[in-house]
């Protein structure tokens, strides 16, 4: 089977992701995943970068390379070839909704409610991520491994447990639903070990969401302001959360 090919292919297994750009590709193997083929515009470029960006991985990175392609044969392997001339194919992670919302963890875990760009469900993952969040749990039926949302997180699904449910589950955690009714945002008032439910730009949450919630929350914004971007609200209350841990 021709490259090209195994990539189409594998942007529709559910088995497998595709990663776009080196540091997808980091993420990726300093957190373990299996990665299955790696193809590069020039290796040595790569490894300079590697030698910049990423120098825990050592020679990691360049020696992963599987096949060296031209600029135009990369353009036929995603649709959006990225700037640093490297893709690959790697096994998902399995990651089970226990995982996600694991009472035990001492940090919070998110739960996105029907997002509705795959690219702001995956830089709100590169959010969770890098605040050290429990979880994330996607609500709805968005795969957060499709290709858009593993660029949007710079493949960062492999660092902590994202996991899917058509419906938001009973948790082992107090709800606290950001709402621009709730209450203005105050980070100590905050519970530990929330699930910080978040629901879409336009709509926001539900009732049936809403009525579970022990604390609704609100981002003070400037009057005229009337939303943020998903993962720019993520971070402010993840970020609140761990202050008033």
């Amino acid at each position: 089977m021709k490259t090209a090919e195994r990539f189409r292919r594998a942007r529709r297994d559910p088995e497998l992701a595709v990663l776009q750009g080196f540091h997808a590709l980091k993420h990726a193997l300093r957190f373990g995943a299996e990665l299955l083929e790696v193809a590069a515009l020039a290796p040595d470029r790569l490894a300079r970068l590697a030698e910049s960006l990423a120098p825990d991985l050592g020679a990691r990175i360049p020696e992963a390379v599987t096949e060296i392609v031209t600029r135009e044969e990369l353009a036929r392997l995603v649709p959006r070839p990225p700037a640093t001339g490297v893709v690959a194919i790697a096994r998902r992670r399995i990651w089970t909704l226990e995982q996600a919302l694991d009472p035990a963890h001492d940090a919070s875990a998110v739960a996105l409610i029907e997002p509705r760009h795959a690219g702001n469900l995956g830089a709100a993952v590169r959010v969770a991520a890098a605040a050290g969040a429990a979880g994330v749990l996607v609500v709805g039926g968005r795969d957060p491994w499709e290709p858009d949302a593993i660029r949007g997180a710079a493949g960062l699904q492999y660092a902590l447990p994202v996991a899917t449910s058509e419906r938001l589950p009973v948790v082992p955690r107090p709800i606290v639903a950001v709402d621009p009714a709730g209450e203005p945002l105050d980070g100590n008032a905050l519970p530990p070990r929330a699930l910080l439910v978040f629901g879409t730009e336009r709509e926001g949450l539900h009732e049936e969401v809403l009525s579970r919630a022990e604390i609704r929350v609100a981002i003070p914004m400037r009057p005229g302001v009337s939303s943020l971007n998903l993962a720019t609200a993520v971070a402010v209350i993840l970020y609140a959360s761990r202050r008033g841990a």
